[in-house]
């Protein structure tokens, strides 16, 4: 992890840790040579040395790059140094749509429909740049306090016409926001994006994500097969213009939903209208659960006869009956013969075993691991360590087979530490991964100089207390007040000043001024009482003295 002072590319100062994620940490830094703070997100260290993963990384940046508009965070930088992978985004100062909804709970239908619009406005500028978001999510999208939407996490949005596709079990991005052909195996289209966004529309409206489970897999088959729960009995206040745009949007069958987002935002500007005041709910033209092809085609020729419905059977089986032959016969003369030459091997118990360590017993069996892990609750073995293989161990394969780890979460239900002293970010991201959720308060403290800003003083529950996936846990932090103290008086030192602003985040000036006495402070920026506030620009003018140019030349020749 980068730790704070650390400078990325001699260029980019790390303030403090902001952010947490499983392919990289965030962190606001300042930006020495255009002076301004920037979010760096950077590559996890255990990750870096994976091509996939890099590549994956590294497209964030190439995707990202391409796009320009008001509600898509800006990117301004990418590279690598000493083996960190790195990506310099415009910093933007505000909490995330899920945190608002979380407390809040449902926002009103004009709040609504003005952060709708803003994210459809930025999906429709991303389309049109031949990119699928892919991970559409309230966790992605920032507030800021005049209202402004920002999008951001480009890190699994893959270009339209790129070859590389999802693996059939590695499904990406969220779960609860997953259309439903994603959910089944399939690729990503803009419809895809399309139906995340109205699921995300039916959060922000009802306060709550339509579809629960107690796994990934549970919710996905919600996603494929249930209808979603109306919107309007849930809030009363929604009307049915409105409704119409969330069921458009979450059509199971792609056919049914917008054709792209430019359609979706015209309903979003019109759907307030007067006019569209006494709308009917809307019907789907075409079947949800399937294409809907064969059956249309079945009804267009109408009804087939006994004789027409045996007729048909017998031909599909001679047909069967010829393929497998033929199948048979490719297999015995061109595939057997390089098949039966792989020897085989047996997979070995990798359980228990750290992933970096079963990946090499892996390998050294003769075997290839998967890439992509699957994770799921147990109690027996510790989070992260190996919990069984896919095939499982002992069985015999043949040499060269891909085996997928599944690693544990740990236990379902967990009994709470206790948190105080301990960094904010850090635990939340913990908790976090249990699908635990955090809030957060904040509370006044008697010297608060003596309390980082992020450090937990408080949590409820208690520590001790059991709890379970989609319980809430309060974190409670300090409001540290840290005022400027008088820097002129005669006392500080420029060190001491460098310290100062060091620890609070402040990005220190040093104007220098000739002088007849070296290192005195002459003035500050921030008068001496007023608020520290991280980010914020301090310029302090220092007196430095000019060695006598004759006496130099007088030592010189001495010399």
């Amino acid at each position: 992890m980068i730790s704070k002072g650390q400078k990325i590319n001699e260029r980019y100062n790390i303030i403090r840790l902001i952010g947490e994620g499983g392919m990289a940490n965030v962190y606001l830094a300042y930006d020495e040579i255009l002076e301004r703070n920037v979010a760096v997100k950077v590559l996890r260290g255990d990750l870096a040395d994976d091509e996939k993963f890099v590549r994956r990384f590294q497209r964030e940046a190439i995707n990202a790059s391409s796009l320009s508009h008001p509600n898509i965070v800006e990117m301004y930088d990418v590279g690598e140094d000493s083996g960190n992978y790195y990506i310099v985004m415009e910093y933007v100062e505000g909490r995330t749509l899920k945190n608002l909804i979380k407390r809040r709970g449902a926002l009103t239908v004009h709040e609504a429909i003005d952060i709708m619009k803003q994210l459809t406005s930025a999906i429709i500028q991303a389309h049109s740049s031949y990119i699928i978001h892919r991970d559409i999510k309230p966790q992605n999208v920032l507030i800021l306090d005049d209202g402004c939407v920002k999008i951001t996490d480009f890190g699994i949005a893959m270009a339209l016409n790129s070859n590389e596709l999802t693996q059939t079990n590695s499904v990406m991005g969220s779960v609860h926001y997953l259309p439903p052909e994603q959910a089944n195996g399939g690729s990503a289209t803009i419809k895809s994006d399309i139906y995340s966004l109205g699921i995300l529309m039916y959060e922000v409206l009802v306060g709550k994500i339509p579809f629960k489970g107690e796994s990934a897999v549970e919710i996905a088959i919600k996603q494929m097969k249930e209808q979603l729960p109306s919107a309007r009995k849930k809030n009363p206040d929604i009307p049915q213009s409105i409704e119409n745009i969330i069921l458009k949007a979450c059509a199971k069958n792609p056919k049914n939903r917008y054709e792209n987002a430019n359609e979706m935002y015209e309903d979003l500007q019109n759907c307030l209208l007067e006019e569209n005041a006494n709308v009917e709910r809307i019907v789907y033209k075409y079947p949800e659960h399937e294409t809907g092809d064969k059956k249309m085609k079945k009804e267009k020729d109408g009804p087939k006869t006994k004789v027409d419905v045996a007729l048909n059977v017998i031909i599909g089986f001679l047909i069967f009956i010829c393929l497998s032959l033929v199948a048979g016969l490719i297999y015995l003369v061109l595939i057997y013969p390089n098949v039966s030459n792989i020897p085989e091997v047996v997979i070995p118990d990798v359980s228990n075993m750290e992933v970096v360590e079963a990946e090499k017993a892996l390998r050294e069996a003769g075997l290839k691991v998967d890439i992509d892990t699957t994770e799921e609750f147990n109690a027996d073995v510790p989070i992260g360590f190996v919990v069984r293989t896919v095939p499982q161990y002992n069985r015999s394969v043949k040499e060269g087979t891909t085996v997928r780890l599944v690693t544990s979460l740990g236990e379902l239900g967990i009994e709470l530490e206790d948190y105080k002293g301990k960094n904010y970010f850090e635990i939340k991201a913990q908790l976090e991964v249990r699908d635990l959720v955090v809030f957060t308060d904040r509370i006044s403290v008697e010297n608060p100089e003596d309390y980082e800003e992020n450090e937990i003083i408080d949590q409820n529950p208690k520590p001790g207390a059991k709890v379970e996936p989609g319980d809430v846990i309060t974190l409670v932090l300090p409001i540290v007040t840290i005022e400027y103290p008088d820097f002129t008086d005669g006392s500080w030192e420029l060190s001491g000043v460098q310290e100062f602003a060091s620890k609070h985040g402040v990005n220190l000036i040093v104007d220098l001024k000739e002088g007849t006495e070296e290192g005195k402070i002459l003035s500050q920026s921030r008068p001496a009482g007023s608020t520290v506030t991280s980010g914020v620009r301090l310029t302090i003018q220092v007196t430095y003295v000019v060695e006598d140019e004759e006496e130099y030349e007088e030592d010189a020749e001495l010399e």
